[in-house]
């Protein structure tokens, strides 16, 4: 009686240690970006943040979940590359608005139509940037 107890309690224990850990497999590789996302919202500033970065992430998760039509792998791991390219996206799209909103900002563009006579005396429309 006591050892159907004990393997009890060491099963559902075992269950809850693998159930941890495939969680942490999962999410991990997401927790380091979740500062990063939260520093480049509030200043609005993604200077130090590289799309290429980004780019090798989502070729590397990317071939991992065609790796699995070849070869089985766990479910982790698969969730892992499918919230991960969904990380990248976001942080992708994050980058890209911030960066987009800085450059309109800092370089104004105006076009501005001027009139002058050209070595002909003849009227001319010049855009000037």
């Amino acid at each position: 009686m006591e050892d159907e107890v004990f393997e009890h309690i060491v099963s559902v224990f075992s269950t809850l240690v693998s159930w941890i850990a495939a969680g942490a497999i999962m999410f991990g590789g997401v927790v380091p970006y979740i500062p990063q996302y939260r520093d480049i919202r509030r200043t609005q500033n993604a200077e130090g943040f590289s799309a290429y970065v980004c780019l090798v992430l989502l070729v590397a998760n990317i071939l991992r979940i065609l790796f699995r039509f070849g070869r089985y792998y766990e479910m982790p791991l698969l969730w892992q590359s499918i919230i991960m390219i969904a990380t990248m996206f976001v942080m992708l799209d994050l980058c890209t608005n911030v960066r987009m909103a800085t450059e309109l900002n800092t370089k104004r563009r105006s076009f501005i139509g001027q009139r002058h006579l050209d070595n002909s005396n003849t009227e001319c429309l010049s855009v000037s940037e």
